[in-house]
C-alpha cells in the first residue's frame, strides 16, 4: 500500500483540525523517542501519518477523548508537515530533535505579551499575514458582515490586527465605527469592543448587525454615538471598569472623497486637507492616553486626487500621528479591485486615466503605530 499517495488524496482537508488524546499522543511520541533504529522510527511515522489522516482503528487510543481526557487540537497540515520532517531527517540525532520539538508543541504553550499566538506551534497560524502587501480577492461577507455602507473596510483587516496584537478578553476601540465591522470581528474572536460613530442612523444599523453576530465568548460590544475628537474616553472606560484599551483601529473618511453626512463635525466635510489632518490629529490626541503603553494603533486610509494632482493623504496622516507620540512599525499596502463608486465602470475609469494622464487607485494604506 502506497501511504504517501493515499495521503495526497486528502490534501483538500489540510486545514481541518485533528483532535487527539494529549496524554496518549505524548506517550506514543515518547516511545518513538526511545527507539534506536532510525528506519524503524521512520516506518512508524509513515504509519502514524496515514492512520491519523484516515482515522484508522489502529490508533483508536489516540483519537478517543472523554470527559477525563486532556485533548490537543492541531491543524492537519501542521501535524503532517511535522511528521514528514521527521520522516525525511537523515540522522537519528536530528530525528529525535524533531520528535522532541513535536512533543514540546503539544505540551507547552509559549505566547508573548500582546497576543495568543503559541510560538511553539507558529506554523499553524498561516491565516496571519506577515508581509507588507495584502491582496484579497473579495471581502468576507460571512455572518453579519455586509457591504451596504459607503467606504466600509473589509473585515479581514481588523481580523488580522485583532489576532496579531490582542489577546482574548482585551479591549479594542474603533473611533470611526461605520457599519460595525471591527466589533463584529471582536465578537467572533473573543475581544471586547467599543465603537464610536458620529452618525446616529449609521450607529443604529451597526448595532443591529453586531447584535446579529453570535457572542460565543460572552464579550462586550458597545456602540456609542459621538465625536471621537471630543468624547471623554476616560469616563467611558471607567464605566466599564477598565483604564486602558489594547488596540485602536481608525478608518476615517479619506477627506472629501465620500461625503458621509451633513454634520459639520464629520471629517468628510473638512474644507481643506489641512483642516482634515488637524481634525484627525485631535482624534489621535484624544485617544492617546487610554491606549496601553507599548500597544498598537492601526490607521487605514487612502490617497486622493484633487484638480489633477495626487494628494498623498495617507502619508500626511502618518506624519500627524507620529508627531503625537507614536512610532511607525509598518506600512502595509492593500489592494482593492472594486469600490462602490467605481462598480461596473472599469472601462470608463481606464479611459479617464488615459485621457488625464493619471493612474487609477487600486490600493490603500494600512499604517501600524506603536505607542512609545
Amino acid at each position: 500500500m502506497n501511504t504517501k499517495n493515499l495521503f495526497h488524496l486528502k490534501d483538500e482537508h489540510s486545514n481541518e483540525e485533528i483532535i487527539l488524546n494529549k496524554v496518549e499522543f505524548k506517550k506514543y511520541l515518547e516511545n518513538l523517542l526511545k527507539m534506536k533504529d532510525l528506519n524503524l522510527i521512520k516506518k512508524e511515522i509513515v504509519k502514524l501519518k496515514f492512520n491519523l489522516i484516515y482515522k484508522s482503528k489502529e490508533i483508536t487510543s489516540l483519537l478517543t477523548i472523554d470527559n477525563n481526557n486532556e485533548k490537543v487540537e492541531l491543524k492537519e497540515k501542521y501535524l503532517v508537515e511535522e511528521l514528514e520532517k521527521i520522516e525525511k531527517s537523515k540522522t537519528l540525532e536530528r530525528t529525535k530533535y524533531y520528535l522532541e520539538k513535536l512533543i514540546k508543541s503539544i505540551t507547552e504553550i509559549r505566547t508573548g505579551k500582546i497576543n495568543d499566538i503559541n510560538l511553539n506551534r507558529w506554523k499553524e497560524y498561516d491565516e496571519i499575514l506577515t508581509d507588507s502587501l495584502w491582496i484579497f480577492d473579495k471581502r468576507d461577507n460571512s455572518g453579519s458582515h455586509v457591504g451596504w455602507y459607503w467606504g466600509n473596510f473589509i473585515p479581514q483587516i481588523p481580523r488580522q490586527f485583532i489576532l496579531r496584537y490582542t489577546k482574548k478578553g482585551d479591549w479594542v476601540l474603533d473611533t470611526f465605527l461605520g457599519s460595525g465591522t471591527t466589533l463584529i470581528e471582536c465578537k467572533r474572536l473573543g475581544r471586547n469592543g467599543i465603537g464610536i460613530e458620529l452618525n446616529p442612523s449609521v450607529a443604529e444599523k451597526a448595532k443591529e448587525l453586531i447584535n446579529r453576530e453570535t457572542n460565543s465568548f460572552n464579550v462586550i460590544t458597545d456602540v456609542i454615538v459621538g465625536d471621537s475628537s471630543k468624547l471623554n474616553f476616560k469616563d467611558i472606560l471607567k464605566n466599564k471598569n477598565i483604564e486602558k484599551v489594547q488596540l485602536i483601529v481608525m478608518h476615517p473618511p479619506y477627506h472629501d472623497i465620500i461625503k458621509f453626512s451633513e454634520n459639520p463635525n464629520d471629517l468628510s466635510n473638512s474644507k481643506s486637507v489641512e483642516e482634515f489632518l488637524s481634525r484627525l490629529r485631535k482624534v489621535v490626541e484624544n485617544t492617546y492616553d487610554i491606549l496601553e503603553k507599548g500597544r498598537y494603533l492601526v490607521l487605514v486610509i487612502g490617497d486622493k486626487y484633487s484638480k489633477g494632482e495626487w494628494i498623498p493623504l495617507g502619508f500626511y496622516a502618518m506624519n500627524e500621528i507620529m508627531h503625537v507620540g507614536y512610532k511607525l512599525k509598518s506600512i502595509i499596502v492593500k489592494n482593492f479591485e472594486e469600490t462602490r463608486g467605481k462598480k461596473n465602470q472599469k472601462e470608463l475609469w481606464r479611459y479617464r486615466a488615459l485621457v488625464g494622464g493619471f493612474y487609477v487607485f487600486k490600493h490603500e494604506y494600512i499604517f501600524l503605530f506603536q505607542k512609545k
